[in-house]
């Protein structure tokens, strides 16, 4: 029988995420300064990056490798649903 250490996959974890934020974080300081000199608002780049810096804290809460499996720092995509056009109808006469 295999027996996980969690609070080794635990640790596993934190480091994956921070190598996988590592690029993210350095993506938002470039927005942020171009924001700065542009005058433009920064709140929205400044919650972003603390939600990256927060994402490990999110590893000690987790009870399965399930979960520590499921943690990413991707933000999740929902798609918006864009209903197809109706058919043009055939013009009479036309077959």
């Amino acid at each position: 029988m295999i027996v996980i250490d969690l609070d080794k996959a635990k640790a596993l974890t934190k480091d994956r995420l921070r190598a996988e934020r590592t690029p993210l974080l350095a993506a938002q300081d470039v927005l942020f300064q171009r924001a700065l000199e542009s005058g433009s608002d920064t709140a929205a780049i400044v919650a972003e990056k603390q939600r990256l810096r927060d994402i490990t804290s999110q590893v000690d809460a987790c009870t399965t490798t399930d979960e520590l499996k499921a943690l990413s720092c991707a933000i999740p995509v929902v798609a918006e649903v864009v209903p197809e056009p109706a058919p043009e109808p055939e013009p009479e006469g036309e077959a």
